[in-house]
């Protein structure tokens, strides 16, 4: 039996057989993790409460044939009691776990980068000093950079001109000079750009002179962002309350959609 330690996130938790859980977390040092937490939905349960989505834990495990068997658990963050309760933050805090789970498809590698991204927007979302919708973003943004899809903001994302481009393709990866602009482009307004550089690089102060129009466009084109690259739409995405227009966001996730439909075809 191999014992072993890490500070951990819980990402999600599934029932398995009448008492147990198995609990998906994403850890400091061995990456994402699949543990077993046995007799945890007992109402008798020494850390049940602990293992639930939003906790920032330090767990102890030991290495079983394919589980690995969840045997001490401590709490570093209560995370979720700033969440369930404020529905804005908890629906972004969802769309940061799942995006999390779908980015480290394999067990056991070692995902400093994105582990911190994480803990980082639970705490800012937890702490509720700056709007979820933009934390929420920041992190999608920093989240596609890790995964080596950050978009081009500042430059045009095929020739790599210097810019700002008045035209922005999700297919492409961001903005497009006059040369490069393949068809279907959006034209999003300049400040737009400057508030996705902006929390790229956690420019916080830029991203509060922004304004709620750039703000919502800004929303709709990291949406569709990821949707490109994951190929898939997040299960959550759609619950977040977000202060996106509706036609913006349907006619980029339209888009999409044709573009996926055409890949497997």
């Amino acid at each position: 039996m191999s014992l072993y330690r890490d500070a951990c996130v819980v990402l999600r938790v599934q029932k398995l057989g009448e008492a147990d859980r198995i609990i998906t977390l994403l850890s400091q040092r061995h990456g994402k993790i699949r543990g077993v937490a046995k007799g945890v939905r007992r109402t008798s349960s020494r850390f049940g409460a602990r293992l639930e989505p939003f906790g920032h834990v330090d767990v102890q495990l030991y290495t079983g044939r394919t589980l690995d068997v969840i045997t001490q658990v401590d709490t570093l963050d209560a995370f979720g009691v700033g969440l369930v309760e404020d529905y804005p933050r908890y629906t972004a805090a969802c769309a940061v776990l799942e995006t999390a789970d779908r980015l480290t498809a394999e067990e056991g590698e070692p995902v400093l980068r994105l582990y911190l991204l994480v803990v980082g927007a639970l705490r800012a979302l937890a702490d509720r000093q700056r709007d979820a919708s933009l934390v929420l973003d920041a992190f999608l943004l920093r989240a596609m950079g890790f995964a080596g899809w950050a978009p081009a903001v500042t430059e045009c994302a095929r020739c790599g001109e210097p810019g700002p481009h008045q035209s922005f393709s999700v297919q492409a990866g961001g903005s497009v000079c006059p040369r490069c602009r393949p068809a279907g482009c959006s034209s999003p307004s300049r400040e737009t750009l400057v508030l996705l550089d902006a929390l790229t690089h956690g420019d916080w102060a830029e991203v509060d002179r922004t304004q709620q129009a750039s703000r919502r466009e800004a929303s709709g084109l990291v949406a569709a962002l990821l949707q490109w690259h994951l190929e898939r739409q997040l299960r959550s995405l759609p619950l977040v309350e977000r202060r996106t227009s509706a036609g913006a966001v349907d006619r980029l996730a339209a888009q999409v959609r044709e573009v996926l439909a055409e890949r497997q075809s």
